[in-house]
């Protein structure tokens, strides 16, 4: 690729979990490529070239709680891109919110005093949570929740509504944390924090979702500005150009990387029947 040292990545510190397939590892590559000293966090080995590897299961808090401590060590982060995250058929519903939404939050809650002041953080949510406003009032109580086991506990309470398939509510949560918490995480630290939400992409994870993702619902998919499902490169490019100082007025923020799905649907382009509405 040409010269992007503009982009502020060159001999930074940056923390990619979910580094070792998808998206993630899309983001780790690439961030390696613009100069960036990568560490991965993942629950399997990655393969692309990194300073450092640390495995780590989302879904074990005191795990988290410890690979947070250990990257302590190469502290001052410069850069976290969270990019873990699952399906809701693998272990089911309550533990896609676990990895999904609680884990996320978790580590990264955990690793913010290894953050430089002024460090961004960049996350996959996903166009799944496009309608996280009609389901506010109950993931502002989820949010207000910062202990893991006590959010667990929250959501096995009534799974039925407060997880329902796992994977969107996950998705909103992340949706409703990011706008809400860069506001602290900005005025105290000017930290800023932000999220994508993807539309289906041609990774791994669409591979293992194939029961809901059929051929035929993808085919039926519209896909306004690449004809097709996305790469993990397209989504990883947005992620990586979101978080770059040069978007320093930009916090708070759930960036649409889903060719125009999203304001399709908002707009009355795009029937709501896409997402069952």
């Amino acid at each position: 690729m040409g010269n992007l040292d503009g982009l502020g990545y060159r001999d930074k510190t940056v923390v990619v979990t979910g580094g070792a397939s998808g998206m993630g590892e899309a983001t780790a590559r690439l961030l390696g490529e613009l100069g960036a000293k990568v560490h991965i966090v993942d629950i399997q080995q990655p393969n692309v070239d990194c300073e450092s590897f640390h495995q780590c299961d989302l879904s074990d808090f005191a795990q988290v709680r410890a690979t947070a401590e250990a990257l302590k060590a190469i502290a001052l982060i410069h850069f976290l891109f969270p990019c873990a995250g699952l399906p809701p058929h693998v272990k089911g519903p309550m533990y896609c919110m676990r990895v999904n939404y609680i884990g996320t939050r978790h580590f990264v809650e955990n690793l913010l005093p290894s953050l430089a002041d002024g460090a961004g953080i960049a996350l996959i949510s996903s166009d799944a949570a496009l309608g996280w406003q009609k389901n506010l009032q109950q993931s502002l109580e989820m949010l207000a929740i910062s202990d893991p086991d006590e959010a667990y506990a929250w959501c096995e309470a009534d799974p039925d509504n407060r997880v329902r398939d796992g994977y969107t509510s996950s998705k909103e949560m992340l949706a409703v944390w990011v706008q809400n918490a860069a506001v602290e995480l900005g005025n105290t630290r000017r930290i800023r924090l932000n999220a994508i939400g993807p539309c289906p992409t041609k990774t791994a994870f669409v591979d293992m979702s194939s029961e809901i993702m059929t051929d035929e619902f993808i085919a039926a998919w519209p896909f306004p500005s690449l004809g097709r499902m996305a790469t993990a490169e397209e989504q990883a490019w947005p992620l990586i150009l979101l978080n770059s100082p040069l978007n320093g007025a930009v916090s708070g923020s759930f960036l649409y990387t889903d060719q125009g799905f999203a304001s399709g649907v908002y707009t009355g382009a795009i029937s709501a029947a896409f997402m069952g509405g």
